[in-house]
């Protein structure tokens, strides 16, 4: 490859957006935004007010509520595609057993850091294993192996009490009402 054989640490190192002390495979709520390359338009239209999927987003929209049923540690709640990305707020359980349980401080999990890729059962891995799959599917449509579908990076916010909660599923539900002044639709 010829990226690596360029690469040189001093220039080309990648700082990390996330809290350095957060576990990200803690439980609790967690507010992801996942934006197009380039911030191109894949996924449909806002009509009216409205979010009109196209065959992409279609993609993106069932393979996100597949991921629930591949990843029994989170619940999906509220979340929304738009034309040229994806806002969605998820629940990690803490799943030691069978069945979630609350979490409390004594069994809160240990971050541990892995050499290649993100925690498992963290909102690294849900998120890469999830645009991995959307891409696939859309380049395996467009027949356009390798064109990236997705910005590198994705934001993410802990949503650490239920007014954060409420205000983020508000943002959530009138995202396709205010995509004129939307910051993505530029």
């Amino acid at each position: 490859m010829i990226w690596v054989r360029n690469y040189k640490p001093e220039i080309h190192h990648r700082r990390s957006i996330r809290l350095r002390s957060h576990d990200y495979s803690s439980p609790g709520y967690y507010f992801i935004t996942l934006c197009c390359k380039n911030r191109e338009c894949l996924f449909g239209e806002i009509v009216d007010h409205t979010m009109i999927l196209n065959d992409f987003g279609r993609i993106v929209h069932d393979e996100w509520m597949r991921s629930a049923t591949i990843r029994k540690e989170i619940e999906l709640d509220e979340f929304i595609v738009m034309p040229n990305h994806f806002h969605a707020i998820v629940l990690i359980h803490d799943c030691r057993g069978d069945r979630p349980v609350a979490p409390t401080e004594t069994n809160r999990p240990v971050a541990r850091k892995l050499p290649n890729g993100p925690k498992p059962k963290s909102i690294g891995s849900l998120i890469g294993g999830f645009k991995s799959s959307v891409t696939k599917q859309i380049n395996s449509n467009r027949n356009k192996p390798g064109e990236p579908v997705w910005q590198r990076n994705y934001y993410e916010r802990i949503l650490r009490n239920e007014d954060a909660l409420y205000i983020t599923r508000r943002y959530i539900l009138k995202n396709p009402r205010n995509w004129m002044q939307d910051d993505f639709n530029h």
